[in-house]
């Protein structure tokens, strides 16, 4: 039998004793006993006589083999668990006992951590898991496993490693499950749950062949990101060496402005990157005390990489992200670089939503051909994130009126304002089943409300629609798509976070043509279907895949490192604390 063989029958031991033991109670389970108060007279050796024993019960081989078995598994599961916590003695918070037993007894007991490039692969990744501060767990993991190789006690660090693995298999497993939301606001346990039958065997595979190595390499996310992010974190901690000047002149700070301590701000520029060091000792050594062009053009790199109105003025926003400490931007660093496995850039054709970045990229066939700005959910609102494949472009598209919005936003003012519907160009339809039309005049507000109102709202289409003249439709089961909008003014704004969780498209109409004109329609057909107002929706079969992603951080395709104002506090470890709330108002204000 080979190894994962018998793992596969330590796994099953449990049930089949268990059906074995189902099996016995079924012959041998006695009538019920019916007392009797009155007694009949009864014969003295009557009294006396034994009571009847029961049948035996007769198994067939089958079931005794299985038995046998059974027996065996047991007694193989009892034997190598009992090796694990002897060997585990001084590890008393280890996880996955079970596991850890099943894996070590199919490999003959033999050390898997025994090539030092994986064993250091593998600490490596758990750093830069530590460096984001999401799961104490871990923290407490890499800590003792370097006191045990210091130590030199190999066969504990063995366990506690594979321990470790698993643990970091749970860790990616959940935060690239849609289904659950760690690394966007939901709260790791702080403990791992152990991870899924499938992993495992998984793992137990690569080990039957001897590739732990490739297997923790593979663990990495996917694609040179996470290799930049490591470069962006080993360069922030050789600047965190240093204290942190501080640069906290208040009021608003413009060309030729007397600076309080222009050294200060010379030294976070220069050790971020965004002034040389050259420029910086020639503005040392000029012992200049006012905030002069090299400084500014200076502050609007730094405003550039930090998505702020690059202006040169170093106002309330600015002044934050200058306070921001090294420490700080290498825990943000490493948080992103775990989210960069939610999302993949190897699709040829894929359109890309940064939420935090308020911005929208598309490649067809691997050359990026658009790029625009968007409006994304509000704060109570937010923007999902998701992954989808976009499917169709809708023109003239009708708005169909979420049942939250209606409740939330549009009923409390139909309510008060009879017109309210009418001036909207809002249709009153029977239901979602429905396209039966109800007359406005017949609802009688007095006894309708937001909540027990029967019907579903529909926006008729034209320029007054939500959704402008364009939507792009995402299969997805939270209602969210991309769309136009007849409010373009608030695309000028640098803070954007202002719809109910869809997202509003800057150019809807560019990105319409670029993508039909991908998917075979030609210029006077996309003319044609645009200058009427007729709703039409034209399928895209060409997979154009989709990504919703959330990243505060990331290295750019000239090598700079960006930061975004966290719009949904999803960095944030304590999101109610009073700096937070903070620097979210500094950031809108």
């Amino acid at each position: 039998m080979t190894r994962l063989g018998r793992i596969g029958l330590l796994l099953v031991v449990s049930s089949v004793s268990y059906t074995l033991h189902a099996q016995d109670g079924l012959h041998t389970a006695p009538e019920p006993e019916i007392s009797v108060d009155i007694k009949a007279p009864v014969a003295p050796e009557a009294e006396t006589s034994a009571v009847a024993e029961p049948a035996a019960v007769v198994l067939t081989p089958e079931q005794i083999q299985a038995q046998q078995q059974a027996d065996e598994l047991a007694l193989i599961r009892q034997k190598s668990l009992a090796w694990v916590n002897d060997v585990s003695a001084q590890l008393p918070d280890l996880r996955y006992r079970e596991q850890l037993a099943q894996l070590y007894h199919g490999l003959g007991y033999v050390p898997l951590w025994q090539d030092s490039f994986t064993v250091t692969d593998f600490e490596q990744q758990l750093w830069v898991l530590t460096l984001a501060q999401t799961s104490p767990d871990f923290n407490h993991r890499l800590k003792r496993l370097k006191q045990l190789k210091q130590s030199n006690d190999w066969r504990q660090y063995d366990l506690l490693a594979t321990d470790t693995l698993l643990a970091y298999l749970s860790f990616i497993e959940n935060v690239v499950d849609s289904r659950t939301q760690w690394l966007f606001g939901e709260e790791l346990p702080a403990r791992m749950p152990a991870p899924s039958d499938e992993s495992l065997a998984d793992l137990m595979a690569v080990l039957e062949r001897d590739q732990l190595n490739a297997f923790v390499a593979s663990l990495k996310p996917s694609g040179r990101h996470y290799n930049q992010f490591l470069q962006a974190i080993n360069r922030m901690e050789v600047i965190a060496e240093k204290p942190w000047p501080v640069f906290s002149q208040p009021g608003i700070i413009r060309l030729g402005a007397w600076l309080r301590d222009p050294d200060a701000l010379i030294s976070i520029l220069e050790r971020l990157g965004d002034l040389s060091d050259y420029q910086a000792e020639q503005l040392r050594t000029a012992g200049k005390k006012h905030y002069n062009v090299d400084l500014a053009e200076a502050v609007k790199h730094f405003q550039q990489r930090h998505g702020l109105k690059v202006d040169g003025a170093i106002g309330p926003q600015t002044r934050a992200w200058l306070a921001v400490t090294p420490q700080e931007r290498i825990r943000l660093l490493a948080l992103n670089a775990q989210r960069s496995r939610v999302w993949m850039s190897d699709f040829p054709s894929r359109l890309i939503v940064n939420i935090p970045d308020f911005a929208l990229n598309l490649w067809l066939d691997d050359r990026m051909v658009f790029d625009t700005r968007v409006i994304v959910g509000q704060p109570k609102r937010p923007t999902p994130v998701m992954s989808s494949n976009l499917s169709a472009v809708v023109f003239n598209p009708y708005w169909n009126v979420p049942n939250s919005i209606m409740r939330k936003d549009i009923l409390p003012k139909a309510r008060y304002d009879s017109g309210y519907l009418y001036r909207h160009h809002y249709d009153v339809l029977r239901g979602w089943n429905s396209n039966e039309k109800i007359p406005i005049s017949s609802i009688n507000w007095r006894y309708v409300t937001a909540k027990n109102f029967p019907y579903r709202l529909r926006q008729k289409p034209g320029a007054h629609n939500a959704l402008g003249r364009f939507k792009f439709t995402i299969p997805n089961n939270q209602a969210i798509y991309l769309h136009d909008t007849p409010a373009k003014s608030l695309f000028n704004k640098d803070f954007r976070a202002f719809s109910s969780g869809c997202i509003r498209v800057q150019g809807a109409d560019e990105m319409a043509k670029v993508l039909l004109t991908y998917a075979g329609v030609s210029e006077q057909r996309f003319d044609q279907l645009a200058g009427r107002s007729a709703t039409r929706t034209v399928g895209v079969k060409q997979k154009i895949q989709v990504f919703l992603i959330y990243q505060t951080a990331w290295i750019d395709d000239q090598g700079l490192v960006n930061y975004r104002n966290d719009v949904y506090q999803y960095d944030e470890q304590d999101k109610n604390s009073p700096d937070s709330e903070k620097f979210a108002s500094i950031y809108k204000n």
